[in-house]
């Protein structure tokens, strides 16, 4: 006699088996596994994404902190005498309260961005802080060129000329405190970060095993 092939307690494999349900032979069928790259990869994407849009929204809105500046500084006014062009009220602080209304607008403008974006993507993200940080540096920069280009001309002894004698007209708009460029960014990052910590999306708790304790958690049973 010839012992058989398949041992008696194993079932025969058929090869044209149709396979259990949720299975398949193609590993393209078989859909994404939680922690697959693929879905890794289209998150970074799609934060990367707003990211780009949050930097680019930003820089455009630093044409109107440019205008709102223009319009709400205080002016300088400057006076000639034919020989040279002084200051009209020497004690005058209106060079500080242009510095001071750029920081304030910026300010607005980096509390209310980053409100915005919050409410547009609650999860916050590496990219959407670096998009704010980013778009607040060049909206601000945009803004104080713009404020310059569109306010009085800088050639002073040509506007005096043009103006004549003991006539009063503006200076230049100027932006002596360049650390004001700063307060766009450094308020939207601040005010995004702690909307996200106090009303952002929490991490949900860990679900703990405790089969190797009969089901129960230790201590539970103790007054």
């Amino acid at each position: 006699m010839t012992a058989p092939l398949t041992p008696p307690h194993q079932p025969r494999h058929d090869p044209w088996q149709t396979p259990p349900d949720g299975a398949s032979g193609d590993p393209g069928s078989r859909g994404s596994l939680p922690g697959d790259p693929s879905d890794t990869g289209a998150g970074v994407g799609a934060e990367v994404r707003t990211g780009v849009v949050v930097t680019v929204v930003l820089a455009v809105a630093g044409v109107l902190l440019g205008l709102l500046w223009l319009w709400l500084s205080p002016r300088i006014p400057l006076v000639s005498d034919d020989t040279a062009v002084f200051l009209k009220d020497t004690e005058g602080e209106e060079a500080i309260g242009a510095d001071g209304t750029f920081a304030l607008l910026g300010l607005g403008f980096g509390a209310v961005a980053a409100a915005a974006v919050f409410l547009f993507r609650r999860r916050g993200g590496v990219a959407v802080v670096v998009g704010l940080v980013l778009g607040g540096l060049v909206g601000s920069f945009l803004a104080w060129k713009v404020g310059v280009w569109l306010g009085p001309t800088s050639d002073v002894v040509a506007h005096a000329r043009e103006v004549g004698k003991g006539v009063t007209f503006d200076a230049p708009l100027k932006l002596n405190a360049k650390g004001a460029l700063l307060a766009w960014p450094v308020a939207a990052m601040v005010v995004n970060l702690a909307l996200t910590a106090v009303f952002g999306p929490r991490d949900p708790e860990p679900e703990w095993d405790w089969s190797g304790f009969g089901g129960v958690p230790p201590g539970a049973g103790k007054p």
